[in-house]
């Protein structure tokens, strides 16, 4: 009798452990968290905010911009940051201040997300650090 209540008390408990694991694992990988994070980035942009886009870089960001017959260029996380703070807000017009956010996929640690814009197309990947999303890399497509 004790080795029964024993061994429902233990499969309870390793149920209970499993399912709150699950939840944790499914909130931190909710794809509006990512989505937000996307938002942030572009958003930031749009206003001029480097504070607030700067909270979404992770700190190995690494941009790669592709522009037709233009070499492809890059660009660092902080050469991003002062880009925004030594230019501001972006001469645009606020029918092209407006994206579309798409998260692709979700794979523990790392998900992947594409951001157009009616200038760009930006593919995503972010890396969780310090349990919130940051985008690790862009690659950009322009479209003019």
């Amino acid at each position: 009798m004790k080795h029964l209540a024993f061994a429902i008390t233990a499969t309870l408990l390793f149920l209970n452990i499993s399912a709150l694991a699950q939840q944790n694992n499914a909130s931190t990988n909710d794809p509006s968290l990512i989505s937000a994070t996307v938002r942030d980035y572009i958003e930031g942009y749009y206003a001029g905010d480097a504070v607030r886009m700067e909270r979404t870089l992770h700190p190995h960001y690494l941009k790669h911009i592709i522009h037709g017959a233009i070499p492809m260029r890059e660009t660092t996380g902080p050469q991003m940051i002062g880009n925004v703070r030594a230019e501001g807000i972006p001469n645009l017009e606020a029918s092209q201040r407006t994206e579309q956010i798409t998260v692709l996929d979700i794979s523990g640690e790392i998900a992947s997300a594409k951001l157009v814009t009616p200038g760009w197309t930006d593919y995503l990947t972010l890396s969780k650090s310090d349990g919130a999303w940051k985008i690790l890399s862009v690659v950009q497509r322009i479209d003019n």
